[in-house]
């Protein structure tokens, strides 16, 4: 990262103008050359935008990063939750199929009943 920035920085007319020293920046122009100012504000502004835009590519990168990794989470959610839900529906399916035996057995629980009365009422005419 140093070895580009310091390639960047010799390949950049304003970079080579500039010194900096104990974190301050100076410009080396002369006062003299209006036309140099302006070159240098405009190299200046060219590194700006082109940091700018850098730095909105990097946010967006991340937003991405974050929206992708959301959308994992999202769908392991997803997933938990429609595995409950079959689950549940498996239990559901498994006490109906035992509610219906249970209801048979007591139909023919009854029958029995109901014909051993018929039985003992028709015994006592």
């Amino acid at each position: 990262m140093a070895a580009q920035r310091q390639s960047w920085e010799s390949q950049n007319p304003l970079m080579q103008r500039m010194t900096k020293n104990s974190g301050t920046i100076s410009y080396n122009v002369s006062p003299l050359k209006d036309e140099g100012d302006e070159d240098i504000s405009k190299s200046a502004l060219t590194v700006f935008r082109a940091k700018e835009e850098e730095i909105e590519r990097k946010k967006i990168e991340v937003r991405e990063k974050v929206q992708a990794q959301l959308g994992r989470v999202e769908e392991e959610k997803y997933k938990e939750a429609i595995e409950a839900f079959n689950e549940k529906n498996r239990e559901k399916a498994q006490l109906i199929t035992k509610l219906v035996e249970l209801v048979s057995e007591s139909e023919k629980l009854r029958m029995k009943k109901l014909e051993e009365l018929n039985k003992n009422i028709d015994s006592l005419h």
